[in-house]
């Protein structure tokens, strides 16, 4: 204990406030926090101990991992409440795994990817070359995720994607060397064009828009969402499309045009702050009243629920990539309440993809024996099946050998009235569920997007 204690003086914890960055709450400190010397591979770190700018390490200390594992998410901005739980999530597995002798030690590195690809691909580039990184992991950014890929594909280091969501990751550019743990915008779609063609055959929509931001994430979620509901017959015509940059902070002109021809439904890819700024901008206009508004995998998100107060806008259609309150079994229960009994809050679908990311990591050790043997790690890892908060009872969630994505079911829901997870007033109910299967990408699909890419 006293060299603990020792140890532990090491830590300098600096005060830190509390500001609000489009909708979503940032916490900022004036200086970056390191975890040094703990004598232990998984010693209990206390959550207000953990910096949530600049670089943090958990887990085991560099002399005595097994693996070290680096991270990269955005710990500033507009989108950094997805890195703040992303750490969350991954201290929860560390503690999870702590309790398994048999467990890999893993040391944990995290650092602020600025949500920029260049500093991103630089920042991986150190990891690998100064920190020893085994293994890459993280990022909420699809163009910042797409751009790690490429280097790991070149340094031959295996990248396990956590938040970002552009299907071309598996698909056009998918890899040996990349896999993904969290749902893409093929699958959310996939769910979303079901849920789309079921409305039609009760209301008779015909008329469909698309508005998403203007790079990666947002060109793909239009692409798939086409060619979902192309693959299921669905008849509709596009209105119009609109491209707001990411992170606009005034979507008027948009939300006037959409007013002028109003679409019938109208498909929304903008996600973290940029939707909730979206929703307060046009809940002050008629936009709800004139048309149905979806977003179909990132609009379920747990803060989006707290910004829409006890009177949600009119005929929301929403998903996310995990949700607090589905499925309603005993280990997203767990999940839910350890995270909350941790932060004080309750998590976004980033946080499970985080979590999930570290306990595939774990499980792919196990399995190939050693992190340093990259051809064991990738077999491990392709077909690897593993029990994760989101899957319904009965369903395991795994990675498909193929295109390295992780398979999973998709439930789409509208806002109810809900307190039980405050400050939300409502939460997702009424859901369509899609079973996993159905959703993946036919082998036809995939040849034909890889086709189209030359891969």
């Amino acid at each position: 204990m006293p060299e603990l204690l020792a140890r532990m003086r090491q830590v300098l914890i600096i005060l830190f406030t509390t500001t609000c960055l489009g909708g979503l709450p940032v916490y900022t400190r004036v200086a970056t926090v390191m975890l040094l010397g703990m004598s232990s591979s998984h010693a209990k770190i206390p959550l207000q101990a953990i910096p949530l700018v600049g670089r943090v390490e958990l887990g085991a200390p560099e002399e005595t991992a097994d693996a070290t594992v680096a991270c990269m998410y955005p710990m500033t901005g507009r989108s950094a409440s997805y890195g703040r739980d992303s750490i969350v999530g991954i201290k929860l597995a560390l503690d999870e795994l702590a309790t398994d002798p048999a467990s890999p030690k893993l040391r944990v590195i995290v650092d602020d990817s600025r949500s920029k690809s260049s500093f991103a691909v630089r920042m991986a580039e150190d990891f690998i070359r100064q920190d020893h990184a085994n293994i890459l992991c993280g990022m909420v950014s699809s163009g910042v995720g797409m751009a790690v890929s490429r280097l790991a594909k070149e340094r031959k280091t295996i990248l396990i994607g956590t938040d970002h969501a552009s299907s071309r990751a598996t698909l056009e550019e998918g890899h040996k060397y990349y896999f993904r743990v969290s749902s893409d915008t093929w699958y959310s779609h996939a769910a979303g064009a079901r849920y789309l063609k079921e409305l039609q055959q009760k209301n008779s929509w015909n008329k469909l828009a698309f508005l998403g931001p203007d790079y990666e994430y947002g060109r793909v979620a239009w692409r798939d969402l086409q060619q979902a509901l192309g693959l299921l017959g669905v008849d509709y015509k596009v209105t119009d499309t609109y491209w707001p940059k990411l992170y606009e902070p005034d979507y008027s002109l948009y939300i006037q045009a959409l007013l002028e021809s109003p679409p019938d439904v109208l498909v929304v890819s903008l996600w973290g702050g940029d939707f909730t700024a979206f929703i307060d901008q046009a809940r002050t206009t008629r936009l709800f009243q004139q048309m149905r508004v979806a977003n179909l995998d990132a609009g379920g998100d747990y803060e989006t629920l707290v910004s829409l107060g006890p009177k949600p806008p009119e005929g929301l259609i929403l998903s996310a990539r995990h949700h607090v309150n589905w499925p309603d079994t005993k280990l997203n229960r767990h999940f839910v309440n350890r995270f909350h009994a941790l932060s004080g809050r309750y998590p976004s679908y980033s946080a499970q993809g985080a979590y999930a990311g570290m306990l595939t990591i774990a499980l792919a050790i196990r399995q190939a024996g050693k992190v340093t043997d990259t051809e064991a790690m990738i077999s491990a890892l392709e077909g690897l099946r593993i029990r994760l908060p989101k899957d319904p009872e009965g369903y395991v969630s795994y990675i498909d050998p193929d295109t390295h994505q992780i398979v999973q079911a998709q439930a789409v829901g509208t806002p109810v009235p809900n307190t039980l997870y405050p400050p939300a007033q409502v939460m997702l109910g009424n859901w369509h569920i899609y079973d996993a299967e159905s959703l993946k990408p036919s082998p036809a699909l995939v040849k034909k997007r890889r086709g189209e890419s030359g891969n």
